[in-house]
């Protein structure tokens, strides 16, 4: 697992499995968020088990399951909902990809369109495509 920090508080990555949180609680993270639909992978990385995982851990657990191109208002809510915890916050989906897009997206007006595309980009993220979004 890599922890891809956006900034100080939210960091994303590719699929992690039950063995990965306590790497992340070490991390000081308090909230992991899975952005992963259940349909795209096997029971035991599904969002039941990493409730049950990070929950173990003494972590909040937000599952916040995004369809490939599916950043409607109530996800982006959930997702800016689950961001505020007051803490570093841990968001998770197939590449790290889906939550690097709805950071930015509940972030656009709040922060420079350039800031945005800048922090997906040093972990490989393009999101220039979302400038007329995010400006």
């Amino acid at each position: 697992m890599e922890i891809r920090h956006l900034t100080e508080t939210y960091a994303v990555s590719p699929q992690i499995a039950p063995e990965d949180v306590a790497a992340l609680k070490a991390a000081g993270f308090v909230r992991v968020i899975c952005n992963r639909p259940d349909r795209e992978i096997p029971p035991e990385l599904q969002s039941d088990a990493m409730r049950k995982a990070v929950e173990a851990a003494g972590l909040d657990f937000v599952d916040n399951q995004i369809a490939p191109g599916d950043f409607s208002p109530a996800i982006l809510a959930r997702q800016a909902e689950a961001m505020a915890a007051g803490g570093p916050v841990f968001a998770y989906c197939a590449s790290g990809n889906r939550s690097s897009i709805a950071w930015a997206l509940t972030q656009a007006g709040k922060r420079p369109a350039d800031e945005l595309i800048g922090a997906a980009a040093r972990w490989g993220y393009n999101l220039e495509q979302l400038r007329p979004m995010l400006g």
